[in-house]
């Protein structure tokens, strides 16, 4: 028999949900071959079959919440995979012994100590994270300090347990009943961990940070103007398209090296400014908003940016984005205008203290130079945290994007 496990799912990710499986108890698989979707937090990722033979059983089924390590199900292998059927066995009792071993550590939840002592910015972001409160969370460290380890055996314990699982149903129940013939109509569909986990941080977000948006419009014309002349001859060069993303987040980096404000986070008493760009993308998908991160975007060409945006919009839609494609973003840019928005509120993608949200270009009566022109306008919004950044930085930053978008040559001559 070879056991089918949670493959390691990444930094802080200790827990996944069984999306659906490929093949079915009695079905061939061959080495390799896909058998289960697993939804983490920020990915879907796919399970293959350690092994070629049949599916003998299926231990978690759908819908089911799996930690690191689990067994999913068994595979019996066939004639073809005798040899190493005959390896699988030894194996198979040390996987099944870990989860016992792992079960002693809850006695040391009597140990308090580790409460009153200072945590590791490591521990605070899983803290955070996971909804595990890192007081409760007994220390094996020096002086009882609640380390890294700690908090993701914790995690595990706490993803084992029903209750959490339970909570969600007990709180849709309280809801008043609907009438007989309305509730024949309604349709009751789970929320995927992702969609899970967006509701949790944006709500997160809006508890934490002291969260204010701050608008400005800016005059596409002369970027739109620069596309329409060098889109061709850009295409054929670089073999990807000219789009208005890369502008932003040139624009972005210009004014973030001056406003480094919003470029920072709070971490704990401390203000960590981040001398490094590190840009997250904001991209729709049909199951939810998921946010890759270009890094070093001040020391990228324009064609880079471009090249690396449309690479991870197309994996986002086919949820082939690797978690750690999405982390460590040190500033966000959200496009609501490709969906018609004209104007919006972003909300912070934590712990970060700045978001750009982009909008619909629409035709608007302005004047210039004293006379009424139409030309082709763009509101823009900043989201910030007002604990780390002022009104002031925040207006400042916001006319610096607007002003090297009027003016594209600003980017190219770094001004």
């Amino acid at each position: 028999m070879a056991e089918i496990r949670v493959p390691t799912l990444g930094e802080s990710v200790t827990e996944a949900t069984i999306g659906k499986w490929f093949k079915q108890p009695g079905e061939a698989v061959a080495v390799d071959e896909p058998l289960v979707e697993l939804e983490t937090d920020k990915v879907t990722i796919e399970v293959p079959a350690p092994a070629a033979g049949v599916l003998s059983e299926v231990v978690a089924k759908d819908g089911d919440t799996v930690a690191v390590g689990a067994v999913l199900g068994q595979i019996k292998e066939g004639a073809a995979a005798a040899a190493p059927a005959a390896k699988a066995p030894p194996p198979a009792p040390k996987p099944a012994a870990a989860p016992p071993a792992a079960q002693p550590s809850p006695p040391a939840a009597a140990k308090p100590s580790g409460a009153e002592a200072p945590l590791a910015p490591s521990v605070r972001r899983l803290s955070a994270e996971s909804g595990v409160d890192a007081a409760t969370v007994p220390g094996s460290g020096k002086d009882g300090r609640v380390t890294k380890g700690d908090m993701l055996a914790a995690i595990e314990r706490a993803a084992a347990q029903p209750t959490p699982v339970a909570q969600p149903a007990a709180a849709v129940q309280v809801r008043a009943p609907s009438p007989a013939d309305d509730a024949a109509r309604e349709e009751r569909v789970r929320m995927t961990r992702l969609r899970q986990t967006i509701a949790r941080r944006l709500k997160d977000a809006q508890n934490t940070a002291a969260m204010l948006t701050t608008f400005n419009e800016v005059d596409m014309g002369h970027v739109m103007a620069l596309r329409a002349q060098y889109r061709d001859l850009f295409e054929k060069k670089h073999g990807v398209k000219l789009g208005f993303m890369g502008f932003f987040v040139r624009a972005c980096v210009q004014a973030l090296k001056e406003i480094p404000a919003v470029n920072a986070e709070i971490d704990g008493s401390d203000l960590i400014y981040k001398n490094y760009y590190h840009i997250g993308i904001a991209v729709g998908t049909e199951r939810g908003l998921v946010v890759p991160v270009v890094r070093d975007c001040d020391t990228k060409s324009l064609a880079e940016i471009e090249k690396t945006i449309t690479d991870f919009g197309r994996r986002a839609r086919d949820g082939a984005l690797k978690i750690d494609e999405m982390q460590g973003g040190t500033f966000s840019i959200t496009n609501g205008g490709i969906y018609g928005s004209l104007m919006s509120t972003p909300i912070l993608n934590a712990p970060q203290s700045g978001i750009l949200g982009m909008h619909k270009i629409q035709d608007r009566p302005m004047v210039v130079a004293g006379k009424v022109e139409v030309r082709p306008m763009m509101y823009l919004a900043l989201s910030y945290d007002h604990r780390i950044v002022d009104g002031r930085e925040a207006v400042t930053f916001l006319v610096r994007v607007k002003e090297s978008l009027e003016e594209p040559a600003r980017l190219v001559l770094d001004l």
